[in-house]
């Protein structure tokens, strides 16, 4: 569809036109008062240059549906200054373009149709063409009573928005006062627990340094003990082992007996006493261990002649296996002492089966292995056989007496060492006592 701008007459004709255009293609309310707009105001700044400007309305029905208007006027250059006399007018339409062509300047529009407009079809685009022919300008009056109206219309909108803007503004206020009212309350919960938490590792600090103090105590107490109960009893054997020599009085079947059970009391006490001492001086972290290699071959047959005497009973078989690892970088007293205190506990709670004494490489750690076939141990009192003095209800050593001293000792070696003892045990099934050092030492 076109027109021609003659007039400024015109000017209200070809607004009126092209918000009839922009209606009758399905724009909203608000976009067909902008594009109306755009084109008095562009037909405007047109007439100042001269009269005779066409006007050409284009729907776009390919890509994105759009409505384009072309205004053509036959004056020659100028479009930088135009185009910057109509920079406003750019922010009512979604494109615009100013340029000189042979015949005149042209300034191009665009603006895109509503995705809910309808669709352009061919008999679509004649019905609206056949109602627009029949379009009669209304006078300048009329045109400004449109324009009044959509003012009106325009200030009830921005009146309703600036009411939203100002609910939204209350309400976020009001947020905001939660928002920092519960940021108070955060503030001071968490300097308050911060403070119960300060309190806290200070009182850990100080149950810290008690429970360390008591431990040296412990171990102090121990040593000092077993050192002074060591002579006495030591004498006490001595004394026993007198009483029956050959050389001495012949004593009576009975006094024989009561001595016996005297020297057997005294060597009882004196395994406890040493023990005690032991433990002690592992706890204080008196042990140093002396690394050296160690040959694990010769260690093994050590130990295979010095625990045999133990294993008197045939229905337990006393199995110390070739090592597969020649040797590794320990202490070989200390590795001696927790590998004994492993083999005598399992010969000592193994009524029948076998005692079995094994080692294997795992990467850059070996392990010593003591397995055994005896009454087992539940999973719940796995980890308390290794505190002091503890024994398993019920468990009678099938030959000697337990002090509940042996594994504690045993796992604190295994510490000094580098390294770390474990248990894997099934009651009735026999128990498994892992040893695990490093090849290599520390």
């Amino acid at each position: 569809m076109r027109m021609r701008l003659r007039v400024e007459q015109d000017i209200f004709s070809i607004r009126q036109l092209g918000r009839e255009v922009a209606r009758a293609v399905g724009m909203e309310a608000q976009d067909q008062t902008r594009m109306a707009t755009a084109l008095s105001e562009v037909g405007r700044v047109l007439l100042a240059q001269g009269p005779d400007a066409d006007v050409t309305f284009t729907a776009e029905l390919y890509g994105v549906p759009s409505l384009q208007v072309t205004m053509a006027h036959s004056a020659v250059g100028g479009a930088s200054r135009l185009a910057e006399q109509l920079q406003q007018v750019g922010r009512l339409v979604d494109t615009m373009e100013v340029d000189d062509g042979g015949a005149g300047t042209t300034v191009r529009m665009a603006r895109r149709l509503p995705p809910g407009a309808p669709v352009l079809t061919p008999s679509r685009m004649d019905e609206i063409r056949a109602g627009l022919a029949h379009h009669v300008p209304g006078s300048p009056l009329d045109e400004l009573a449109v324009q009044n109206q959509q003012l009106i219309a325009a200030l009830d909108e921005v009146r309703a928005q600036r009411d939203d803007l100002a609910r939204l503004n209350a309400e976020l206020e009001e947020t905001n006062r939660g928002v920092m009212a519960l940021y108070h309350q955060l503030s001071d919960e968490l300097e308050e627990t911060n403070r119960g938490v300060v309190a806290l590792y200070a009182e850990l600090d100080e149950k810290s340094v008690q429970l360390r103090a008591a431990s040296e105590a412990k171990s102090r107490f121990l040593a000092n003990v077993s050192h002074e109960l060591r002579a006495p009893v030591t004498a006490i054997i001595g004394l026993g082992r007198l009483l029956v020599d050959s050389s001495s009085d012949e004593l009576t079947e009975e006094q024989a007996r009561q001595v016996e059970l005297i020297r057997s009391s005294a060597s009882d006490l004196l395994t406890l006493v040493n023990g005690l001492l032991d433990l002690a001086k592992a706890e204080a972290g008196r042990i140093e261990p002396s690394w050296s290699a160690v040959d694990l071959k010769a260690m093994f047959g050590q130990l295979r002649g010095t625990l045999r005497p133990l294993a008197t009973r045939p229905e337990v078989d006393f199995v110390v296996d070739e090592p597969t690892v020649s040797t590794i970088r320990s202490d070989e007293v200390l590795l001696a002492q927790v590998l004994r205190n492993l083999l005598t506990n399992a010969l000592k709670f193994t009524e029948s089966g076998s005692v079995r004494l094994s080692v294997r490489r795992i990467g850059p750690e070996v392990e010593f292995v003591v397995a055994d076939t005896g009454t087992g141990i539940p999973p719940e009192l796995h980890e308390r056989i290794f505190e002091e003095f503890y024994q398993v209800p019920g468990s009678k050593p099938v030959s000697g007496k337990g002090t509940g001293l042996g594994l504690p000792y045993a796992r604190r070696l295994a510490g000094i060492l580098g390294g770390g003892l474990r248990v894997d045990s099934v009651p009735g099934e026999g128990s498994t006592f892992t040893l695990q050092l490093p090849v290599e030492g520390t």
